[in-house]
């Protein structure tokens, strides 16, 4: 009887809500079940984080409720939280999400604010024992967006603070240990370097797709890309005998040539009904269309500009026209219209800024490259930056037109004074570093979270038009 024991890792991660693709995942994962179930081997499934996103509305309207229904159906087993799950829900809505589910969610960064415990639905590790006696470890942690989780109420702590105690811990009740990380490939490279204990990293948050898992350290670290069209494997063969790993290796396996499980089909079928009805609550009716441009001056934006600077109680506010995906026709507008238009997880951010750096920065968002940037990340959702709205702010050009140089920025009918300090109310994603360097170096900055930049539409629109 041979002594190896063969065990074997299934992993998704950074869904974003891209349900199309869920069904034919779902379908790789029942089938390899199925087949481990005949043969008799320890088979685990994972969900590494980012499952939920609020960009679909089924994950809007039921607050992710809908994605652990889903996970349930799969036969997920453990999970990690992204930041999706963390912090675009509510502390409220956070602590309630997987009320309903029947997997384990693994995170041990996370804890309640000024307190030590972590949160109810939540347990730093798991240990489980395979029929032939092989002790699996599994160790759950999120990547630490600071001033998000302390906005929200939460406690997050750095991972690599709190992994060393837990891994003394766990390496003693096990013989081999995984870490479920939402942490990015980056950070999972300086984990494995770090930590030698560590067999496995499922790693997420970072997309990175690695077609077949790379050993750092003697760390074998998994991860398959986004929106599900791989699914990761790992394969460990334990000797029972020595009691060691003797081999490991992994791969992305990509899942277009599955048939999509009808179970899942009609799953989503009924929670995208339900969404709909819950999303057709009306908010206002429009006398006349708000049309929106990304290259020009649009009223559409310039409203969302006026409304985010009462929203923040700033002084001025600036605010990129690609955040509305379309204009707003006139007549009843509803939920589900202001998530369709504005589908990002951005939330409103007030910063203080001397005038020099807001000249600087308005100067910077006039550029044909940003008004143009495809960009993809930070929250946004959309398909180009597009122009600048302001609110309290006025530019004139040399030429009067926008592509020309600037000659001239006004705040509330003054000049602009480059070395006073100016209450700025934009989006959070131009504070994240590479797109307008001086608003992310801003010392004083105020994240208004759960809330989005489609809470600011919906209360400018009541306040306006009701």
């Amino acid at each position: 009887m041979s002594s190896l024991v063969p065990i074997y890792l299934y992993h998704t991660n950074d869904l974003h809500s891209n349900l199309k693709q869920w069904p034919s995942a779902v379908s790789y994962i029942k089938k390899r079940r199925e087949f481990h179930q005949v043969k008799e081997e320890t088979a685990l499934f994972f969900d590494i984080g980012d499952h939920a996103d609020r960009v679909h509305p089924m994950t809007e309207a039921t607050r992710g409720k809908g994605n652990v229904e889903l996970l349930n159906e799969a036969g997920i087993q453990y999970v990690t939280i992204g930041n999706n799950e963390g912090i675009t829900l509510s502390k409220e809505e956070l602590d309630h999400l997987y009320e309903d589910a029947s997997f384990k969610v693994l995170v041990a960064n996370l804890f309640y604010k000024d307190e030590s415990r972590r949160p109810d639905w939540a347990e730093p590790f798991d240990i489980i024992q395979t029929k032939e006696g092989v002790r699996i470890g599994m160790i759950g942690v999120t990547v630490a967006f600071y001033p998000f989780y302390k906005e929200l109420g939460w406690d997050i702590k750095d991972p690599m603070e709190v992994l060393p105690a837990l891994l003394e811990e766990v390496k003693q009740k096990s013989d081999i240990i995984i870490l479920l990380s939402h942490l990015g490939y980056p950070q999972d490279e300086q984990v494995a370097e770090t930590f030698e204990d560590i067999d496995v990293i499922l790693g997420a948050h970072t997309h990175h797709l690695l077609k077949t898992s790379v050993l750092i350290n003697n760390t074998l670290v998994a991860q398959c890309g986004k929106n599900s069209y791989y699914v990761g494997q790992v394969e460990i063969q334990f000797d029972l005998s020595s009691g060691s790993i003797v081999k490991k290796a992994g791969a992305a396996e990509e899942i277009s040539h599955e048939s999509p499980a009808v179970p899942t089909q009609q799953l989503l079928r009924e929670l995208e009904t339900k969404a709909d009805s819950i999303l057709e609550e009306p908010i206002a009716s429009i006398p006349a269309a708000l049309p929106v441009s990304w290259t020009e001056p649009s009223p559409f934006a310039d409203l969302l500009a006026e409304g985010l600077r009462e929203w923040c109680q700033a002084d001025i506010a600036m605010l990129n026209s690609g955040l509305l995906l379309d204009s707003l026709e006139s007549g009843e507008v509803t939920r589900k219209d202001l998530h369709r238009l504005c589908p990002h997880p951005i939330n409103p951010c007030l910063v203080h800024v001397k005038g020099a750096v807001l000249k600087e920065t308005i100067s910077a968002a006039f550029t044909e490259k940003m008004i143009h940037l495809p960009l993809k990340g930070l929250g946004f959702r959309g398909e180009k930056l597009g122009r600048m709205a302001f609110s309290g702010i006025t530019v004139e050009w040399e030429e009067g037109e926008s592509h020309s140089p600037i000659v001239g920025v006004f705040i509330q009918g003054e000049p602009l004074d480059p070395d006073k300090t100016y209450a700025l109310a934009t989006v959070d994603m131009f504070t994240f570093g590479p797109l307008y360097p001086g608003l992310s170096q801003a010392n004083m900055k105020k994240y208004f979270m759960p809330e989005m930049m489609r809470d600011v539409l919906l209360q400018t629109l009541k306040k306006r038009y009701t």
